[in-house]
């Protein structure tokens, strides 16, 4: 006898995520509890990204509707059929557990029980762990939303290390390229190491000419010197305007604001590329949400930023061509922006230098609606450390940044490093290491 037909019940958290998930699910059935609804009507009216979400689903639904019963089924392009779950929570006496049935999370949760007590195949999928968790102590089958997870201990670190003979070496140093034929990705660095003389050089693959390029020592950029050779690696791919969207992963320490800080101030500054910096992040609160803070938005977003203004205050310290001005004095020539992301929304953003910064706390549909913002002779960075995920239903393996590295892994115009040394202090390294 063939297994039933599989049928997925949708929490909302997942909408949330990512507003066209159920599209993701092929020639199934996609039941989405009649209280989905309701809290994603009670959501759309935010302004925050989960208001826009909200909205999004809603529209999506709305004309999915239009093709037929959504209480019957509503067959789909994907060879899936959606149904709205108006059902009641039946034979509430038979759960095996006290939940609390005044609680849509309980009731969306209760729905996929009646379905399974019923016979039927049910897979309940949820973002929210805790929620998972219960499904399970139910006896249901519990997934995550997994159409834009990527491996993290996996992840593409933007180079590699390779042992040469020392005629390799000195012909890269010398001729300023070799030929190439090793499997690498555009822009991947390689680390050449002669194992007799323990000489090393930095280079980057050209897959256009299939050569390996010699990367030259950076002394400094806007009076910051890079303290490793992954530093290094960060800084060329910032200053070269071949490079439109850069990713920086690491830890807290490695450098990844302050570098980017950095090369965005002598792009737009020194060299005048770019008509200014934007510094942007999402505002995840570890406590109360900035609203509770005094003052006015520039009051409260200086207490979110300060360490933008921590690592501004000191490229202004070490570069003897910016030491006579203020953070207040860039700010206000509009050199530099800086900006909750919530507030770029809907913005044309030409011939910037964008830095998203902790971008580890973005979805991947938020990393994306941020990207395809980006004007014409625009660059951006987004920086970040996958192991600091401050909003609930992401992870190392499901944020915004690190699909973004792997999606983009192998394009022209991108570039990536991962950052792997704190250059704070012995005891931040540390920190950053054992806690």
């Amino acid at each position: 006898m063939s297994n039933p037909e599989k049928i997925f019940v949708i929490d909302t958290n997942v909408f949330i995520h990512r507003p066209d998930a159920i599209l993701s699910f092929r020639d199934n059935e996609i039941v989405i509890p009649l209280w989905v609804l309701e809290e994603l009507d009670n959501l759309k009216k935010s302004r925050e990204e989960r208001g826009r979400n909200a909205r999004e689903s809603i529209r999506l639904l709305d004309e999915l509707s239009r093709h037929g019963d959504l209480k019957t089924g509503v067959k789909m392009e994907n060879g899936s059929t959606l149904k709205v779950w108006i059902g009641t929570t039946r034979n509430l006496d038979s759960i095996p557990v006290d939940l609390e049935t005044d609680k849509n999370d309980n009731k969306i949760l209760l729905a996929a029980y009646t379905l399974q007590q019923e016979g039927k195949r049910v897979f309940f999928v949820s973002k929210d762990i805790s929620a998972r968790l219960k499904a399970t102590a139910l006896g249901i089958k519990a997934v995550d939303y997994e159409k834009q997870k990527v491996n993290i201990d996996t992840l593409y670190k933007g180079y590699t290390e390779m042992d040469v003979g020392q005629d390799s070496l000195q012909e890269l140093m010398s001729e300023g390229a070799i030929p190439w034929n090793a499997r690498l990705v555009p822009n991947e660095f390689v680390v050449l190491r002669e194992s007799k003389s323990a000489e090393i050089a930095l280079s980057r693959y050209d897959h256009n000419e299939s050569f390996l390029q010699f990367v030259p020592p950076i002394e400094a950029v806007c009076g910051v010197r890079p303290l490793n050779r992954n530093q290094e690696m960060a800084l060329n791919l910032l200053l070269d305007d071949s490079i439109s969207l850069v990713t920086l992963v690491g830890k807290a320490g490695t450098g990844k604001t302050l570098l980017a800080l950095a090369a965005g101030l002598n792009k737009a500054l020194t060299e005048d590329r770019f008509s200014r910096v934007l510094l942007a992040r999402p505002i995840i609160p570890m406590g109360k949400d900035i609203g509770y803070l005094p003052g006015d938005k520039i009051d409260k977003l200086a207490n979110w930023m300060q360490p933008v203004y921590d690592n501004l205050e000191y490229i202004l310290s070490v570069d003897r061509k910016l030491r006579d001005l203020t953070v207040d004095q860039l700010i206000n020539r509009r050199l530099i922006e800086i900006e909750a992301l919530t507030y770029i929304r809907g913005r044309s953003l030409p011939n910037q230098f964008i830095i998203i910064d902790e971008a580890q706390n973005l979805s991947p549909h938020e990393v994306k609606t941020i990207v395809s913002r980006a004007g014409t002779g625009t660059k951006v960075v987004l920086t970040g450390d996958p192991y600091q995920i401050d909003t609930p239903y992401l992870d190392a393996n499901s944020n915004g940044l690190t699909f973004l590295v792997e999606a983009f892994k192998g394009q022209e115009p991108f570039g990536h490093v991962t950052l792997e040394k704190s250059e704070r202090s012995p005891l931040a390294e540390m920190a950053a290491e054992l806690l």
